[in-house]
């Protein structure tokens, strides 16, 4: 085991998970990439799944019984989620003192969350932070998993962001933030919540994956035939695409090792950092095109996302393929098909903007597999949705005495949706700029040959 691990000095990741639905989806998590790296329920290796070994240090500490110990810390402000995750299966693999919870919980109140309970206990995730952060030989930064629609989730998760930008600047803080949609919820203020956690993750976050719960709700609709999904349906097809994104962090590779390199490749301006993924295949039993892989990827059928990309512009993208059998020579030619078929819908003005990993492990319940990561102007369809919805309470000024009696004021109602709403003209602008440079270039275009393959 020590011969995998003595060349390599590691880049370890503090993943956090906030709430009941970050709790959910980050154990489901955990049980999948431990699979991947044959971690058993136990935290001891299989023996078997070598390949699961150069890397592990990302993820997990190894006591000096080379039992592994997932380096994740469980939060939330109710002890009821705490417990149904340490008496799971795989809850017995955490360190037990990276459990932390409070007693009465944020009632679905972003305020509670953030500035009154969730702040009772926010120092003492603080402190066990930076425990798991004095262990680590190369800290490269921390994974969070919360909703944006709950009190807990969106309250004390962005508030340990802001404190963790506060204790480690030098860190990237990756965010997996669940949106809320009104097909899937039982949270009449979401539009609130969600409007803040936004406005607080344009401040503090690193680089946020957009997992919005109506594009989850369709995909169980239609790739899983369920007809009424519930929350653990649509955590099925977040895990996948969370197991997807991480593969370059945990199994050697060349492109996006590690979180700062990500954010380089994908991020062109600084508030612009909300990224579109998506996966396939989602369910065994879809239809799935093994050999144009690529073009999979690019389906908004695929995507975790209730946008259409196709009425934006992908500033960057990236593919994470994953398979023992991965022609790059088909891989490359599938590329050079979807820049001749999509070309305009890129921004013609970042060159060679989408990038491919490959990596031979493949996931434990397909031969092949692909991850997509995308930048795209679309997303502000997602983000007008939530004001939309914002701006109908707030317009009569509904439910936000819940808000007032925990210290909030209307000055911050107003800060938060100008936050927004300057990032939606961002995202405005540079996609009126790549319409304007592909006008530019008709001219051009209209003298390059047609026949491309004969190049």
């Amino acid at each position: 085991y020590n011969e995998y691990k003595s060349y390599l000095r590691m880049r370890e990741i503090i993943h956090l998970q906030v709430g009941q639905c970050g709790n959910q989806i980050g154990t489901q998590f955990w049980e999948s990439i431990s699979k991947e790296h044959g971690i058993g329920a136990d935290g001891y290796h299989d023996g078997v799944t070598m390949a699961g070994l150069t890397r592990s240090d990302v993820y997990w500490n190894t006591l000096s019984n080379n039992r592994f110990v997932p380096r994740g810390i469980v939060v939330d402000l109710e002890p009821g989620t705490i417990n149904n995750v340490k008496n799971s299966e795989w809850g017995k693999t955490f360190n037990p003192g990276n459990f932390i919870n409070g007693d009465s919980g944020a009632g679905n109140n972003w305020a509670k969350g953030h500035y009154t309970e969730g702040a009772e206990i926010s120092d003492e995730v603080i402190d066990v932070i930076r425990k798991e952060s004095e262990r680590c030989e190369c800290l490269q930064g921390f994974q969070f998993v919360h909703s944006l629609g709950g009190g807990t989730g969106s309250g004390l998760g962005t508030l340990l962001l802001a404190r963790m930008m506060e204790e480690y600047p030098d860190r990237i803080n990756s965010a997996f933030s669940v949106f809320p949609s009104n097909l899937v919820s039982d949270v009449v203020v979401e539009p609130y919540n969600a409007m803040f956690s936004i406005h607080s993750l344009l401040n503090d976050a690193g680089q946020c994956f957009i997992l919005d719960n109506r594009a989850l709700y369709d995909i169980c609709r239609v790739q899983f035939k369920i007809a009424s999904p519930t929350y653990k349906d649509l955590n099925r097809a977040v895990c996948k695409t969370m197991t997807g994104v991480t593969t370059c962090l945990r199994f050697p590779g060349q492109l996006n090792a590690d979180l700062r390199k990500l954010a380089t490749n994908m991020i062109p301006f600084p508030r612009l950092k909300f990224f579109i993924p998506g996966y396939s295949p989602l369910s065994q039993d879809n239809r799935y095109d093994k050999t144009n892989i690529v073009a999979e990827l690019f389906m908004k059928k695929n995507m975790l996302a209730a946008c259409d990309p196709r009425r934006g512009k992908y500033l960057t993208c990236a593919c994470v393929l994953r398979g023992a059998n991965l022609s790059m020579r088909e891989i490359d030619s599938q590329l050079t098909n979807i820049k001749m078929r999509e070309g305009a819908f890129f921004a013609e003005w970042i060159p060679n903007n989408i990038k491919t990993a490959v990596c031979n492990v493949p996931p434990t319940d397909s031969e092949e597999s692909g991850t997509f990561m995308g930048n795209n102007t679309a997303v502000q369809d997602i983000f007008n949705r939530i004001i939309e919805q914002y701006r109908k309470m707030y317009s009569k000024r509904a439910f936000t005495h819940w808000y007032f009696s925990e210290g909030m004021d209307e000055m911050e109602f107003s800060e938060a949706e100008a936050n927004i709403v300057d990032m939606l003209d961002e995202y405005q602008m540079y996609e009126a700029d790549a319409q304007d440079y592909d006008d530019d270039d008709d001219d051009i275009n209209a003298y390059e040959p047609e026949e491309y393959e004969s190049y």
